[in-house]
């Protein structure tokens, strides 16, 4: 009997939230999402400075402006990416279609594969920038915390994209273990009677023999 379908149990069990928590999935979801917050928030609390006699803000890595903002559009759509997927990790067990699960599945390992890679490419470029930053400001520690929980971003996410390939093969190898639809088995455990009858018509058990063609027949009294 199949109990599990996509790495979760068949819909209709309670949900226990303490062990939704502890899952290893769930932890890296938390972890991506804090971080996210971390990178975003910081650039657009800390990441931009006043040049002096100006009221022009620049960005803290190296004034390049596309930097800040690419960290920041990064940042928050995880962040949003994030809060989406931990509902649907919780809903999941409840759902009862495998299709359903399946695209879910997919499309979390799509998502997290994309953005494990948008991550580390903003941790390099990041990293350059302020590399080749000249200006010695109050910001460093802000500029470095950045970059730091880019990188970090780029394993948490990393971890989530083997998190969903190996749920998707899981749910892959069930599916290859040969489930039937009764449904699908148009076959009847009846067959008819009367090969020879015309189609939809079945010879009745409880035909008499004719009279006079050799059947039996009781003697008159």
């Amino acid at each position: 009997m199949e109990t599990s379908a996509y790495g979760a149990s068949l819909a209709g069990g309670a949900f226990d939230f303490w062990s939704f928590l502890k899952r290893p999935q769930t932890i890296a979801r938390l972890f991506s999402w804090l971080f996210a917050i971390v990178v975003f928030a910081t650039i657009v609390s800390e990441g931009y400075m006043n040049e002096q006699h100006e009221d022009i803000t620049k960005c803290m890595f190296n004034q390049n402006e596309s930097a800040c903002s690419y960290g920041i559009g990064v940042g928050i759509l995880a962040f949003l990416a994030c809060v989406v997927f931990i509902v649907l990790d919780a809903y999941f067990p409840q759902i009862s279609n495998a299709n359903e699960r399946k695209y879910i599945v997919l499309g979390d390992l799509c998502f997290s594969g994309v953005w494990t890679f948008l991550w580390f490419v903003c941790f390099c470029v990041l990293a350059n920038q302020w590399s080749h930053t000249t200006q010695s400001t109050v910001l460093a520690d802000a500029a470095r915390a950045v970059v730091a929980f880019s990188f970090f971003s780029t394993a948490t996410w990393a971890l989530l994209t083997v998190f969903a390939l190996r749920r998707y093969r899981q749910g892959m190898d069930e599916v290859g273990l040969g489930y039937n639809d009764p449904s699908s088995d148009h076959t009847s455990p009846y067959p008819s009677a009367y090969t020879g009858a015309p189609e939809g018509y079945q010879q009745s058990p409880f035909t008499a023999s004719p009279t006079g063609q050799g059947g039996y027949q009781p003697p008159a009294y």
